[in-house]
């Protein structure tokens, strides 16, 4: 039997998943991507002989798809994933509460002892959080209605004040959404909360990597391709041409060459989804319905530690979240702190220097040790284009990963998943598009790890 040709343009994780199980499955696998290395939005820099990343990815324990995605890397040693749910939530002064979860009572009650005792609340919230957040429980998420509202005007109708809102609320809403409470889709929050709060007692316990993302997705992901036989093309631009009426097949262009696919999974950015795929008028205008949400974060290295936690998030301050990074990039001597600013509009037009002195001002505020310390070095990484704007409406807006071409097949945080603009999001969605492309490409031989079945618009 004549092995299927399948060609995924785009080597972020989505791409890299669709790969990978389209050549576990006995297809014979071309990997194209633009630029000269792996990983999508996920990568690393190297910077006065320290590893940088781009940003702070983390992943939650019910990231299950992403988690065994990291198994066929071979690298799920090198990430650390909490025992059970701690975040510190640090206040200007030091003034420090804890998010954390029982060990032993289930969802949703494992968080409430921490809630009743959050101190960043007046009494009155708090004894409002657990009536909204049941509420939340029974919120339709497929509902188009959900999908029309955002997650703020929802929270004030329940009872929530803005306090409430930014202490607690937003803590989560922004950094898995990519926008705050006031502008979110209601439906992507409740998602949020119901999967990773609300529903299991482990599901929200946080994992992040510990060592630079571009040797835990990049590096390794280029390793399990080439050992899974699939060819890959880096620092090449592909572009895809259509099938004539009645033919079948694909001619992909890369570069200056042509080659001949079956099936075709296109998974890049929204943003230039259009550019790859001209010739799909279902693409037309897809960037601009979606919008972009950026992600700035700033990289502090000091002389000498100024704090022993692993990551803390912040209230009532320029610093969102931030995690120790010394370790992983290579520093020997002093701290290396990344701080994270999601749904980062504010501070796009502000200059680098102006972001720099704000949070190194913030860190100082949040950890007294800052204060005498020596910054040894700072800089500002953005992301302009970090995610799909998760809006009222964007849930329309996305598409399933089947087009109405047969054998062209979308993948990327962006498409519909269900989830925000994640991790999860993008390994899920190149799952499902290897099930539709081995589908359409005639071949009916499961993958050797299973796809999810996710429901394609």
């Amino acid at each position: 039997m004549t092995r299927p040709r399948i060609c995924v343009v785009g080597g972020g994780l989505a791409g890299m998943a669709a790969a990978l199980a389209c050549a576990d499955a006995g297809a014979e696998v071309t990997l194209v991507e633009r630029r000269r290395r792996l990983g999508g939005a996920t990568w690393s820099f190297r910077h006065n002989d320290l590893w940088f990343d781009n940003g702070q990815h983390v992943f939650l324990r019910c990231c299950t798809a992403y988690r065994a995605f990291l198994d066929r890397l071979g690298v799920a040693d090198l990430v650390r994933l909490q025992s059970r749910l701690d975040v510190p939530v640090i206040a200007p002064g030091g003034r420090t509460s804890r998010l954390r979860r029982s060990r032993w009572l289930p969802a949703p009650a494992h968080l409430g002892r921490s809630l009743l005792t959050y101190g960043h609340l007046g009494a009155r919230d708090r004894l409002r959080l657990a009536p909204a957040a049941l509420a939340l429980r029974r919120v339709d998420i497929d509902a188009a209605e959900t999908d029309r509202q955002t997650f703020g005007r929802w929270l004030s109708r329940h009872g929530q004040s803005p306090e409430a809102r930014d202490a607690l609320w937003d803590l989560i809403c922004r950094p898995t959404v990519n926008l705050p409470a006031d502008e979110a889709s209601l439906a992507l929050a409740a998602m949020v909360f119901r999967t990773g709060l609300l529903s299991a007692a482990g599901a929200a316990d946080i994992g992040w990597a510990s060592v630079p993302l571009g040797e835990l997705h990049g590096d390794a992901g280029l390793r399990a391709l080439e050992r899974a036989g699939v060819e890959v093309l880096t620092g090449v631009p592909a572009a895809v041409g259509l099938p004539a009426d009645g033919a079948t097949g694909f001619t992909v262009r890369i570069a200056d060459t042509r080659r001949v696919a079956d099936a075709v999974v296109v998974a890049v950015p929204h943003t230039a989804v259009a550019d790859v795929a001209p010739g799909l008028d279902g693409l037309r205008g897809v960037a601009e319905r979606l919008g972009v949400s950026p992600i700035v974060n700033v990289h502090v290295v000091y002389d000498r530690p100024v704090t022993d936690l692993e990551f803390a998030a912040g209230v009532g301050t320029d610093v969102q979240f931030v995690f120790d990074r010394t370790a992983a990039a290579g520093l020997e001597r002093g701290q290396y702190l990344a701080v994270s600013l999601s749904a980062a509009d504010p501070y796009m037009d502000r200059s680098s220097d102006e972001v720099k002195a704000a949070v190194v001002a913030g860190l100082a505020d949040l950890f007294p040790r800052a204060r005498s310390a020596r910054v040894v070095d700072a800089l500002v990484s953005r992301e302009p284009a970090a995610t799909f704007r998760g809006a009222p409406g964007s849930a329309a807006a996305r598409p399933g990963s089947t087009t109405a071409i047969p054998g062209l097949v979308l993948a990327g945080a962006w498409t519909a998943t269900g989830w925000p603009a994640t991790m999860e999001g993008a390994v899920r969605s190149g799952n499902t598009a290897a099930r539709h492309a081995l589908l359409a490409a005639g071949h009916t031989r499961h993958p050797a790890r299973p796809v999810d079945e996710e429901v394609v618009a």
